[in-house]
């Protein structure tokens, strides 16, 4: 399929990886134009077979997504009382299919990053960082209002309770050596750097067996949702199931191979991974 409908998302794809990259002058505020391509972006990619690994970047090197826009806030409505949905809003929903759909999501933050923008980032599943350019902000609170976009339940599982009551109360700009520490960030690396390292790890994620790939993501997320003893049953389930692809059986065989379990093809794992 197509990834050609969208005017402030560039998107590129090649062997798997589909890069998006934003581009919405001047500072990539999240307006609402932005937010309908970015959930529309969630809903294409899991329509799409081809596209097995998601990049997110952006083409301004100050800001990878400045915020949700505050003047669209304004006109929220309200008139009437707050209520409690039984439903997820719309950008609840986004972040979800970016979060739990069988493509692996990678967000690129070079620059700044903050409010929704920060919010939808948390829900990818993997986050790489400026070491030099990063920073990370929750301004709601300051603003009078609080991170309504999966902030206050995202954050607290990403950095534990404490920390996020510093980011979200504080509204505190997180440098990325911090974020790194405290688990928001996976890697803060070089600029010079952040590119080649998220391409590089996109490629082989798309190059390896796919179902492995899917249900190794959904086991991972089942720690979030499952007892143990219940995530430990369905790992052996869905180990189970990958047992029985045909890319794993020659997978498997070709490490074998290739010095699988001998002494100098253990010592170079590396190199046997990369042969596979």
């Amino acid at each position: 399929m197509g990834y050609d409908n969208h005017e402030l998302i560039q998107t590129e794809l090649a062997d798997g990886v589909l890069v998006a990259t934003v581009s919405a002058p001047p500072i990539n505020v999240m307006t609402g134009e932005l937010f309908i391509e970015l959930s529309k972006l969630s809903m294409e990619i899991e329509m799409d077979d081809a596209t097995r690994v998601l990049v997110l970047r952006s083409a301004d090197p100050d800001f990878f997504i400045a915020h949700f826009d505050v003047e669209a806030i304004l006109g929220f409505p309200v008139k009437d009382p707050a209520e409690r949905n039984s439903e997820e809003n719309a950008f609840h929903a986004m972040c979800e299919r970016f979060r739990t759909g069988s493509t692996v999501t990678i967000a690129e933050i070079d620059g700044r990053v903050g409010g929704g923008g920060a919010e939808l980032s948390a829900s990818f599943d993997m986050r790489f960082g400026g070491i030099e350019t990063f920073a990370l902000c929750q301004m709601e609170v300051p603003l009078g209002i609080l991170p309504g976009g999966t902030g206050t339940q995202r954050l607290p599982r990403l950095v534990g309770p404490g920390r996020a009551m510093e980011i979200v109360l504080g509204g505190i700009d997180l440098d990325g050596p911090t974020a790194e520490q405290w688990g928001w960030l996976n890697r803060a690396l070089p600029s010079s750097d952040l590119g080649d390292h998220v391409d590089r790890l996109a490629g082989r994620i798309a190059g390896f067996p796919q179902t492995a790939v899917q249900m190794a993501k959904q086991s991972v997320l089942n720690v979030g949702s499952l007892p143990l003893a219940e995530g430990l049953a369905e790992e052996s389930y869905l180990f189970q199931t990958t047992l029985r692809d045909p890319a794993a059986q020659s997978a498997m065989r070709t490490f074998m191979a290739n010095g699988g379990q001998t002494r100098d093809g253990e010592l170079s794992m590396q190199r046997l991974i990369d042969s596979l």
